[in-house]
């Protein structure tokens, strides 16, 4: 146990709904006094309670994990999971209703913008304080002082009042002081998606720093690519408990396809029962990777194929195979249809047909992709199967490597991410003297 830096055992909280207790007044309470009686038999006489008891929600339930010394964690799940309750918990801002933790080491926890300042305090005096929270000494805060400071970028304000500070300005110095402190232990919730895109790759090297050397960190996002370059194991919170804690792409990769049944795979083996009509029936859709194995998780930058499976039952007639690509926002991102020039305009006889659609890499966007996959005779215009979402997969985007993201580590929207070709050119002012006078 000696390489464990928390203990996690049986955590849950329960928290109640309902209208808060006020703090009750002296004269309150004796007109409570008065009134208890008559509320007595009132209940008794009504049959039933005076008052209704408030409902209670349980933001976690029997939450159970070690976090190695030196481990860097990623806690991923949807809005109300319970991510921010469990870190409020180690961070002993709130108890758990049952269980306990236990934490061997000095922590450092950024939960909210500007956790643990005191408003009136300049940026320097609370650069102290926080140090002498975590058990610092003096000495200890001046050797880590100057790179805080340059850090957050608050030389110019360090000694105005941080109530006065800009969120940004906030958030830089509240990170700076969590991160430089030394904990050996930094616990941080998803407050870096309020920063900037240059500052947020500061806190991503920062915490990857950390933890090479050999401290442990705690990092709830909802940003997977951080997730993914941060994070040696994540685990998935869904409604107050663990339902995944293992290797960060798989975890990842779960999380994405929730409430997805749509597999990489989809087959028809009894022609009766498949999908089509006289002419054409779909016996398998599956996604695959540029060696021909069927997944469900493509790497963003890899090119991988749709294969669509028919059997063509009457012969005779030109076929038109084609696949629509739609994002989880039920966006159509595009249509493809089968343009092989082998039988473009050429009626195919009777038989067993693969056909199949390469998608490069680089062109999708993080997500899921639902594809439906459809097929229609030409001349006359017949559709013979339209399988909505008949296959899905996630695409996902690993650490490393060349992609659309660059170095930007926040969002991106848009349905596809193509990885497109820039330049910049660069000429000298011609007019510096006016330009320096302004």
């Amino acid at each position: 146990m000696s390489d464990i830096a928390i203990h996690i055992n049986g955590i849950s909280k329960q928290y109640h709904i309902g209208k808060m207790e006020k703090y009750k007044t002296l004269r309150d309470t004796l007109v409570d006094v008065v009134a208890s009686p008559v509320r007595r038999i009132g209940s008794v006489l009504g049959g039933r309670a005076a008052s209704k008891k408030g409902e209670s929600i349980w933001a976690l339930r029997d939450i159970s994990f070690d976090v190695k010394k030196g481990e860097v964690i990623g806690i991923i799940g949807r809005n109300g999971a319970g991510k921010s309750t469990l870190l409020k918990i180690l961070s002993r801002i709130t108890e758990p209703t049952e269980g306990f933790a236990e934490i061997r080491g000095r922590v450092g926890s950024l939960l909210e913008v500007g956790t643990g300042f005191h408003p009136e305090l300049t940026g320097r005096e609370n650069i102290y304080l926080n140090g002498a929270i975590l058990g610092m000494n003096r000495v200890e805060i001046e050797r880590k002082f100057d790179e805080i400071v340059s850090f957050a970028e608050v030389e110019t304000f360090i000694d105005t009042p941080v109530k006065h500070y800009s969120s940004g300005m906030y958030l830089r110095l509240a990170f700076a002081v969590a991160a430089h402190l030394e904990p050996e232990i930094l616990i941080v919730d998803e407050v870096l998606a309020v920063g900037d895109a240059r500052f947020q790759k500061k806190c991503i090297s920062k915490m990857k720093d950390v933890g090479q050397k050999g401290r442990t960190v705690l990092f709830v996002s909802h940003n997977m690519p951080a997730i993914l370059r941060l994070c040696q194991r994540v685990i998935l919170l869904e409604e107050g408990v663990i339902t995944a804690d293992e290797h960060p792409q798989q975890v990842v990769r779960k999380y994405l396809s929730a409430g997805t049944n749509t597999p990489a795979l989809r087959e028809w083996p009894d022609p009766k029962k498949a999908p089509g009509k006289d002419i054409a029936r779909l016996r398998a859709v599956r996604v695959c990777t540029e060696g021909g194995r069927v997944t469900d998780q493509i790497d963003i930058r890899e090119p991988f194929s749709v294969e669509m499976e028919y059997e063509v039952l009457k012969g005779g007639f030109v076929l038109m195979p084609h696949y629509f690509f739609w994002n989880e926002d039920e966006i159509c991102i595009f249509g493809s249809l089968d343009i092989d020039p082998a039988w473009q305009g050429t009626p195919r006889p009777a038989g067993r047909y693969v056909s199949a659609v390469q998608i490069p890499g680089n062109l999708l966007a993080e997500g899921t992709i639902y594809v439906n996959a459809a097929l229609n005779t030409m001349n006359p215009f017949k559709a013979q199967f339209w399988e909505k979402s008949a296959v899905a997969f996630q695409v996902i985007e690993n650490s490393g490597g060349d992609t659309a993201r660059g170095e930007y580590t926040g969002k991106v929207g848009g349905a596809i991410r193509p990885l497109l070709n820039w330049s910049t050119k660069y000429s000298p002012s011609e007019n510096k003297e006016r330009i320096s006078a302004l």
